[in-house]
């Protein structure tokens, strides 16, 4: 799993067992939203929805939900497709438009980036960067994607299993994984664990060398 970012240093608490908690690929369907979300305010925990604009655009009543819930709005590119293997226009169009779109509905842009399968180059992370966005991937991938791992037990099996202190974990909005939630969480509060508030990340935080576009 990529572990190119972690959110020990910029805890405000100083509490080393805290993870971020992150959902990619919505707003997908209400129910399971819901479950979702249910499941964060019964933990008190808040997570990164990372949003594509084809999915917002078809379901806004959906990204407004998530607002309206608490919940912090990323960007994760309008089709989900590998930034890295396009053009600057084509990478700007993906971006820029999820910006707007997400302003236009719930009136204010994201403050996070995540590239589609964790794949950019120096320009992808630069224009996250421009957008006033923090660039992140993840450090703990619950597989919850995977047709071998349609069932909660497996989801919570796979976060558990790549658990460390600043873990940033990537799940999606699917149905396995919603019911998967609330037995995760409480699980991570078992082992100590808290839950950061992406309200409390300092996205002005550049953890790249500035180096030439690609």
């Amino acid at each position: 799993m990529n572990k190119n970012y972690d959110f020990v240093p910029i805890d405000p608490g100083g509490n080393k067992k805290v993870v971020l908690l992150t959902f990619d690929d919505g707003p997908k369907e209400k129910a399971q939203l819901e479950t979702i979300l249910d499941s964060l305010d019964k933990h008190k925990a808040k997570a990164i929805f990372f949003v594509n604009g084809y999915r917002v655009k078809q379901n806004p009543e959906l990204l407004k939900r998530i607002r309206e819930r608490g919940q912090t709005i990323g960007n994760h590119s309008w089709d989900h497709i590998d930034l890295k293997k396009e053009n600057e226009e084509t990478i700007r169009k993906q971006i820029g438009d999820v910006q707007r779109i997400v302003q236009d509905t719930v009136g204010a842009a994201p403050r996070f980036f995540r590239p589609p399968f964790g794949s950019s180059n120096d320009f992808v992370k630069k224009l996250a960067k421009d957008e006033g966005m923090l660039f992140m991937t993840w450090s703990n991938g619950s597989e919850d994607w995977l047709a071998s791992n349609q069932k909660p037990e497996g989801v919570v099996k796979r976060v558990l299993e790549q658990l460390h202190p600043g873990s940033n974990i990537l799940m999606h909005e699917l149905p396995w994984t919603a019911e998967a939630l609330d037995d995760l969480l409480t699980k991570l509060e078992e082992k100590g664990y808290a839950f950061l508030d992406p309200d409390a990340i300092d996205t002005s935080y550049w953890p790249f060398e500035q180096t030439s576009h690609q």
